[in-house]
């Protein structure tokens, strides 16, 4: 429950945040802002203040902002945003997206300065699981991201593990056999069964897991906002290059190997992080947050990035588009969007079962 309600949190706050990205950019540029919603209708209250319509919604789910003119009303007004130049109607689309790079920034920071996971060679140091193959046994058996591995038993044999070497060859010598490891998970340590595959898909072992003995290397206070920078670039590439992936996958090998998750997904990823200490935990929100902007500004209909690709053909065109079929074209795109949301989810339920 506790994590239910930090995922909520959570996600409020980089909705809310994105949103507010877009409604400070349209008050600083003239624009006129109607409303900002806290949580999405039907509306519990509301105030008026300077001109703005602030609500409280019952769904306290993120949040939206209602800009003048973004659906084409008030076409000649100045306070419309359907008659800004393009440059400051691209200004207030990308400042969401711009916003959720800033607050990735700032969990990235945070993340550095508590301490972030490096692998190492010590002695003492447990072998933890950093990845599971989807379909795996490891998966089939309820290991987990973050499982410190401590013994393995097949038959009347036993090992305790101190090195990946130690889960290596034990798993080598009894493959197609049922073996138990004993892995500690936050503060307890449990058991479970699992039957090594012998002949593995490529790529994968008997097992399906990626090993590391992890220790958490701290960045002095005054350097993490340094260090939470690069880490930012860094995942901003990783994150395009895993979406460029992607969409290859759904295009030339019709969603062979796609693995995407929705909310249930975000909640078990958002669990495992927390059991693992708080650096890891604002890793995750930073890394939930630069996803958020990088999809944001797909060239997707009813997304940021959607309405940024039709002012780049107003622009290449020289005058403005319908505003009835841009409206239109977003609508389905939301639509589309809502859809594929509930497919993921029904895929991420079905996973669990």
């Amino acid at each position: 429950m506790i994590t239910l309600i930090l995922v909520i949190i959570a996600i409020s706050v980089l909705i809310l945040v994105h949103e507010w990205g877009h409604f400070y950019s349209a008050r600083k540029l003239g624009v006129k802002v109607e409303e900002f919603g806290f949580g999405f209708p039907p509306k519990l209250f509301s105030r008026m203040h300077s001109g703005v319509r602030y609500s409280v919604n019952l769904f306290p789910f993120g949040g939206f902002v209602k800009i003048f003119g973004e659906h084409g009303e008030g076409e000649g007004k100045s306070e419309s945003f359907i008659s800004r130049p393009i440059w400051q109607r691209f200004i207030i689309l990308v400042a969401g997206v711009g916003m959720n790079l800033v607050l990735a920034w700032v969990f990235f920071s945070i993340g550095s300065g508590f301490g972030l996971p490096e692998i190492s060679d010590e002695k003492g140091v447990p072998v933890s699981i950093v990845g599971i193959s989807p379909a795996s046994p490891a998966e089939h058996a309820g290991l987990h991201f973050g499982d410190k591995l401590l013994e393995m038993r097949a038959q009347a044999v036993s090992l305790r593990i101190e090195t990946e070497e130690d889960v290596s060859s034990f798993i080598e010598a009894y493959r197609g056999e049922p073996i138990t490891i004993l892995a500690r998970r936050g503060e307890s340590v449990q058991e479970f069964s699992v039957t090594p595959r012998i002949t593995p898909p490529e790529g994968e072992g008997p097992l399906g897991v990626a090993m590391a003995r992890l220790i958490l290397q701290k960045t002095p206070w005054y350097l993490a906002p340094l260090e939470g920078a690069r880490i930012l670039g860094r995942t901003v590439w990783l994150t395009v290059q895993g979406l460029a992936t992607l969409v290859w996958q759904l295009i030339f090998e019709m969603g062979k190997g796609v693995a995407v998750s929705g909310p249930v997904g975000i909640f078990f990823f958002a669990q495992d992080s927390r059991a693992l200490g708080v650096s890891y935990f604002f890793q995750f929100l930073g890394l939930l947050s630069v996803n958020l902007a990088v999809l944001n500004f797909l060239p997707i209909p009813a997304l940021d990035g959607g309405r940024i690709f039709f002012l780049l053909i107003e622009k290449c065109k020289g005058r403005r588009l319908n505003p009835h079929f841009e409206n239109v074209v977003h609508t389905i795109g939301f639509v589309l969007l809502l859809l594929l949301m509930v497919l993921v989810t029904y895929k991420d339920i079905v996973k669990i079962l």
